[in-house]
């Protein structure tokens, strides 16, 4: 598989690609649902109510975290995790200015 040239887009499309990546797997919509419903939660809890494998559960935490929509304190021996309001507001304005900006027009039969 070839190398990806993210050099050759701007840096918004950049960034729109990687919050893209929060929504990009079923797990992550799942977990970022129950952070959004819980106002907060713990990585045991997750694992628990997905019925997914606590290695698993962490790499889609350690994802999300990296793109910065979840942000977590860590509390030995649990990290509890929330939505990062700053970055879910990012999300919300570049998805929705870039949904917003379709018109619709027939083009396709």
């Amino acid at each position: 598989m070839g190398v990806t040239k993210t050099e050759i887009f701007t840096a918004e499309q950049n960034r729109i690609a990687d919050l893209g990546k929060a929504f990009a797997h079923p797990a992550r919509v799942a977990i970022l649902q129950m952070l959004i419903s819980r106002k907060a939660c713990v990585c045991g809890d997750l694992v628990g109510e997905l019925s997914l494998a606590q290695a698993t559960v962490s790499q889609h935490l350690k994802e999300l975290k990296r793109i910065g929509i979840i942000q977590g304190e860590i509390n030995p021996p649990r990290v509890c995790y929330c939505i990062n309001p700053s970055v879910w507001e990012e999300a919300r304005q570049a998805f929705g200015t870039m949904l917003d900006s379709f018109i619709s027009i027939t083009c396709c039969p």
